[in-house]
């Protein structure tokens, strides 16, 4: 098989020279810069097409709840066809950006009106053939939903097609893990406290016992989230789930925005990942997580593009610094007493994070290529190339992506660019006409 030389290439380790590797035939036999591509640790496909539809004011304090509507209107439009060539879309930039495999939160499961499709898996599958066709590694992490909120009221209307019955969900769960393989793997995902008892969870989790596999949930994004909470179960969201749940280094938080000191270190000693989107919670208005605070106690995390506002690792990366220098006022937040890199630190610990929490051990193999004649990397060396790719500019420097041996990126574009994005315009024109 043919060899790729790299004159500098970024490891979960960290930079190593004059590396090699083997890659599909076709590309560049020598480069610069490499570097083994990030997880996305955090998806609703779906969500892509809705980008930049949201940005009308609706209410005097339009906020998350509010958005929420308008996500659920959206959401009874989409159709299986229309899953795949949105999450084909949704792939496609991924790849192109620097992401090599995603952890998709998948909750759109029914038909519409609540009923399941002939087969249940309908809506998976057209995630997992959106993943094969585009050659992006998969985490599928199907939804558990079964109340609409704390107090246990059932599903609303526009709810119904999120929700499973702790019994279809466990057959839904062993039909997909059925299908796991090299580039496929299959987590759960419990949607939040909110929407599932505590009776169910326990006896899933009690289910899946010891098994070695992602288990992801939203957690704390929302200040009603955790006040509803408080007054119903007595306990913080992140508080409650580490008294009430085996939390350990299988757990990915999603959000975990809104923590007190306690809940940073009992996150930290659980061995659990956060999953941080830095773009979709400035979006929705959700608020800061506590950065510093959770570095300095050594916690595990990641990033995840969410909503898809933003289908950009830098992005994502760049603003959660940004976010941290205007709450305190000061620069270079993300840094160590061993690491004085902001760049390199966020690229560094994001990728650790992500292959913990992604169950995808071929991931650490994956790798993108940055361009070398990109103006804004001129003269960059290993010490200031991550910081220069972080903060300077918005022009995508990813010239090759590799996933599990194939070289699905090549001069800055996928391999089947403009049919994806064909399809995808069919698709969003019927749905806005709908």
């Amino acid at each position: 098989m043919p060899s790729q030389r790299a004159d500098h290439a970024f490891l979960p380790r960290g930079w190593a020279a004059d590396h090699t590797v083997p890659v599909a035939a076709g590309g560049s036999d020598a480069v610069a810069w490499r570097l083994t591509g990030l997880p996305n640790l955090h998806s609703h496909a779906f969500q892509r097409a809705m980008a930049g539809l949201a940005e009308r004011q609706s209410h005097p304090e339009d906020s998350f709840w509010t958005w929420r509507e308008l996500m659920y209107r959206f959401a009874g439009r989409i159709t299986p066809e229309a899953l795949h060539a949105i999450a084909s879309q949704l792939y496609v930039e991924m790849l192109e950006a620097g992401y090599t495999s995603v952890c998709e939160f998948h909750y759109l499961h029914h038909q519409p009106d609540g009923r399941p499709y002939d087969d249940a898996a309908e809506m998976s599958n057209a995630l997992i053939a959106a993943a094969r066709d585009t050659g992006l590694r998969l985490t599928l992490l199907p939804v558990l939903y079964m109340s609409g909120g704390f107090d246990g009221r059932p599903l609303s209307e526009r709810q119904r097609r999120f929700g499973h019955t702790l019994e279809a969900y466990q057959a839904l769960l062993s039909a997909l893990r059925a299908r796991a393989g090299d580039t496929l793997a299959v987590g759960i995902a419990l949607h939040s406290l909110r929407a599932v008892p505590e009776g169910p969870m326990r006896e899933l989790l009690d289910d899946v016992g010891d098994t070695p596999m992602p288990i992801h949930i939203h957690i704390a994004e929302q200040i009603g989230e955790v006040q509803d909470c408080l007054a119903l179960r007595g306990a913080r969201p992140v508080e409650w789930l580490l008294d009430h749940a085996p939390v350990d280094a299988r757990w990915t938080l999603v959000h975990a925005t809104h923590l007190e000191p306690s809940e940073v270190r009992g996150i930290v000693a659980s061995g659990a990942t956060v999953a941080l989107c830095p773009t979709t919670e400035a979006n929705l208005g959700d608020g800061l997580f506590p950065l510093r605070d959770y570095l300095q106690a050594g916690g595990h995390w990641g990033i995840g593009s969410d909503s898809h506002v933003s289908v950009s690792p830098v992005e994502e990366l760049r603003w959660l610094e940004y976010g941290q220098r205007l709450v305190t006022r000061r620069r270079n937040i993300a840094v160590s007493a061993t690491q004085s890199s902001t760049g390199e630190l966020l690229y560094a610990q994001a990728l650790q994070g992500g292959l913990r929490a992604c169950g995808q051990p071929g991931a650490a193999d994956d790798f993108i290529v940055l361009d070398a004649q990109a103006p804004a990397l001129a003269g960059a060396t290993r010490d200031d190339l991550l910081d220069r790719w972080v903060f300077a500019g918005n022009r995508s420097l990813v010239q090759e992506t590799h996933v599990a041996g194939q070289r699905l990126v090549s001069g800055g574009r996928h391999r089947d660019r403009d049919a994806v994005a064909a399809g995808y315009v069919r698709a969003m024109r019927t749905l806005l006409a709908s």
